[in-house]
Order: C-alpha cells, then sequence, then structure tokens
C-alpha cells in the first residue's frame, strides 16, 4: 500500500469511510490531518451503525494506530463522547494517537460560529456550527489552545487568560450572550486533558518513527476538494485545506513521503449547506436520489442537496489533488433510471468552458451541458466483479473514466464492507497498481 492519501472528490460526503475502512485494511498508521467536528463519516460493520467525526475509521482495526494530526482542530468533549461509544461495542481504542500540536475547540468558539452564522442572515455560509471556522482563525491569529495546553491547569490558565477576556466582550458586547467563566472553562478542558492524556504524542515524530520503518500510512482527508479554503467554492467553504497537499502541512511530511493518492467521488453529486450547484436537481429527482442514497449529513442530519456527476468540478479535482486513481462509490442508488446524465461543460454567458472558474459568481451563473447515457435499471448491490455488472453500467464507468482522465480502482455498490469491486486493473489503464502488500 505505501503511503497513500485519500481525499474527496466532489463537495465531501462521498462515502471516504467507507473507503477509508476498505484500505486500512492493509495500513499499519492512519492519518487524520485535518478539519475537526463538521466532519463526518458512517461505516457500517455487521449491521451496526458506526458514525465517527474525529476518530478515523481504522480504529476498527485493533493492530492499527489511528492518529489525529497536528491540523485538525479538536472538540475533546465529542472525542471522549466517540470513545466511550467505541468502548460500548468493545473495540479497542488503545491504538488512538492525538497530536499534541492540535488546536482546541473551545465553548465559545462554537458561541461565535452559531452566533456569525445567524447574524449573515441570507449570506450565511451554511456552515455546522460545531466552532470549526474560530477555531482555525484563533490558531491563525496565534490567539487558540492547543492539546498540549488543556494537559497542565497553570499553563491553562495562563493561555487562557488573555482569549477568554476577549471573547467574552465580543458575546457580551456584539452578540448579547452571558460570559463564559473562566473557572468553569478550565477545571471543564483540564478534566478532558487528563482524559485524553494517554493518547497524547508528539505527530510529527510518531509518522517519520513508522516511514523509517517502512509501515504503510494512509492519510485520511475530511470534507472533499470544493471545500477547500484556498481551492474551493470560496467563501461556501470550509475552514482548512482538505486537498491532498493539506496532508503535508497537517501531517507534518514533506510530498516526497507521499506515494499515490486516490480520490473518492459519488456517482452522481451532492452539496451539503449554501452555494453554487450548477447540476443540482429539483423534485422527484432529487428526492429519488436524496432517499435512495440516504442523502442526510452524518454530522447535522440535514438533507443532502442532489444533482447529476459534474465532470468540471471532476476534473478539477483529479488536478489540484494529482489523482492517481477514482473510487465511484454509490452506483447502486442510480440502479432504478431508465436515462443518467453527466456535465461535460459549462455554458457561461454563451460560451463554452470546460474549466471550474474561481469567482463564486461566475459559477453561480454556470449552466450545465449535459451527455445523456442509458441506464440499466437492474439491482447492482450484489454484483462483487466488474464482469457481473450490467453492461451499460460498466459503459457508465468508462465515460466517467474517460472525462476525469484518471482510472477508477474502486466500487462501491452500498454501505455494508462487502458491496464492494476492488479492480486489480482499473478500468482505464492504471497509471499505477492501488495497492501492494
Amino acid at each position: 500500500m505505501a503511503n497513500v492519501v485519500v481525499i474527496g472528490a466532489q463537495w465531501g460526503d462521498e462515502g471516504k469511510g467507507k473507503i477509508t475502512d476498505l484500505l486500512s485494511r492493509s495500513a499499519d498508521v492512519v492519518v487524520r490531518y485535518q478539519g475537526g467536528v463538521n466532519a463526518g463519516h458512517t461505516i457500517v460493520v455487521d449491521d451496526k451503525v458506526l458514525k465517527l467525526h474525529l476518530i478515523p475509521s481504522g480504529i476498527l482495526y485493533p493492530d492499527t494506530i489511528c492518529l489525529i494530526g497536528s491540523g485538525t482542530v479538536v472538540d475533546p468533549k465529542v472525542m471522549l463522547g466517540e470513545l466511550d461509544m467505541l468502548a460500548t461495542y468493545s473495540i479497542d481504542i488503545s491504538g488512538l494517537k492525538l497530536a499534541s500540536t492540535a488546536h482546541v475547540t473551545m465553548p465559545y468558539h462554537r458561541l461565535l460560529d452559531q452566533a456569525m452564522e445567524q447574524r449573515r442572515g441570507d449570506r450565511r455560509i451554511g456552515t455546522t456550527g460545531r466552532g470549526i471556522g474560530p477555531t482555525y482563525a484563533d490558531k491563525s491569529e496565534r490567539n487558540g489552545i492547543r492539546i498540549l495546553d488543556i494537559l497542565d491547569g497553570d499553563r491553562l490558565r495562563d493561555r487562557l487568560a488573555g482569549p477568554l477576556a476577549e471573547k467574552n466582550e465580543i458575546l457580551e458586547k456584539l452578540y448579547g450572550l452571558e460570559p463564559l467563566d473562566f473557572e468553569t472553562v478550565v477545571a471543564e478542558y483540564v478534566g478532558y486533558g487528563k482524559r485524553l492524556a494517554p493518547h497524547v504524542v508528539d505527530c510529527t515524530r510518531t509518522i517519520h518513527s513508522a516511514a523509517r520503518a517502512r509501515q504503510n500510512i494512509l492519510f485520511e482527508g475530511a470534507q472533499g476538494t470544493l471545500l477547500d479554503l484556498d481551492h474551493g467554492t470560496y467563501p461556501y467553504v470550509t475552514s482548512s485545506n482538505p486537498v491532498s497537499g493539506g496532508a503535508c502541512i497537517g501531517a507534518g511530511v514533506g510530498p516526497t513521503l507521499i506515494d499515490r493518492v486516490i480520490g473518492v467521488a459519488k456517482a452522481y453529486t451532492t452539496r451539503v449547506g449554501e452555494g453554487p450547484f450548477p447540476t443540482e436537481l429539483q423534485g422527484s429527482l432529487n428526492d429519488h436520489l436524496c432517499d435512495r442514497g440516504g442523502e442526510f449529513g452524518t454530522t447535522t442530519g440535514r438533507r443532502r442537496r442532489c444533482g447529476w456527476f459534474d465532470g468540471v468540478i471532476g476534473r478539477y479535482a483529479v488536478e489540484v489533488n494529482g489523482l492517481d486513481c477514482l473510487a465511484i462509490t454509490k452506483l447502486d442508488v442510480l440502479d432504478e433510471l431508465d436515462e443518467i446524465q453527466v456535465c461535460v461543460a459549462y455554458e457561461l454567458d454563451g460560451e463554452r468552458i470546460e474549466y471550474f472558474p474561481s469567482s463564486s459568481e461566475d459559477f453561480a451563473r454556470c449552466q450545465p451541458i449535459f451527455e445523456t447515457l442509458p441506464g440499466w435499471q437492474t439491482s447492482t448491490a450484489d454484483c462483487r466483479s466488474l464482469e457481473e455488472l450490467p453492461p451499460t453500467a460498466m459503459s457508465y464507468l468508462r465515460f466517467l473514466a474517460d472525462l476525469m482522465e484518471v482510472p477508477i480502482a474502486i466500487v462501491s455498490l452500498g454501505a455494508n464492507r462487502d458491496q464492494t469491486i476492488v479492480v486489480e486493473d482499473p478500468i482505464h489503464g492504471p497509471k499505477r497498481a492501488l495497492l501492494s502488500t
């Protein structure tokens, strides 16, 4: 397997949790490198549905080290809740490691996130309200609290005094909210620190020790390419870098350590929250995809917006991530359709374009140009090899591979682990072998 980055090639919610779980079987170390509890992935194991926000899905494998990297922001209350939930399933959590330099989401971050979003009104971004943006903002302003700070009460008091006084003033005077009590916050977070202390490590040293031992490392991104702070549909983006390059920063490794990059994309497209979405469907087709695909956010429970596969943003994701291959998920959701549309280009101000516009205002004015493909109108849920797929389903996959100019190496046909086709020779001529043992 070597060292692999798995990223979302759309707006997140592509099914990365299942693909990461699949690849984690061959991994010695799984690293979550950015994002916070605004992300979420659902894994189905033996009819058990596990919903995780911070902890990598590799935790289900007892011999795998799961590291939450320095580039993440950690809500310790949520993280401890996930650990407690895993313990109820008798899942070994001793392999979980947490970077001492990861930043901590504090209670004022959540309050500010929600208040700012409400204040935006019609210009709201569609945040999850979990405090992620304000946590990253404090990190950039060098005013944040890190995991190592909550391990010691005196250190936390020293680090927290200035920021909390400032945030209380904003909460009271700007938003009319009650201030937070200093000692209450200190006591709560020192309590979290005591429980988390056995898991805390030096992130960079842990990863490079694994690399020197020639262990297989899997880097797991949250959200998706089009939500990237620098390369997504700004301002309707997250506050970190989900693209593959973010793995180097968030984990503390150089690009030469990365051997390959796998992008995950649904066989159609979804988006949660606000922002332009050229291929978005309305009415019965939207409802059909949403209902069959179970398109409700793991973190917020919000109904996802559904649309046809967008090849323009797909090609963009290939470029900005340097994708070697794709995992296509939820192909089975399209099983009942008699025809399927794929966006191959946009029309912008009367001109055909085949690139992703950098301006969200321009992107909002793009009209999709579709090609129509026949559906297969038969179930693919029980297919376990390419030969078992209906010919038109294979044609659809080949069309996507041709459109994005990258091979498809994994096809997912349902939520369960076994509902997966791993392609030994990817559909469109492999650029590299996907898995090696």
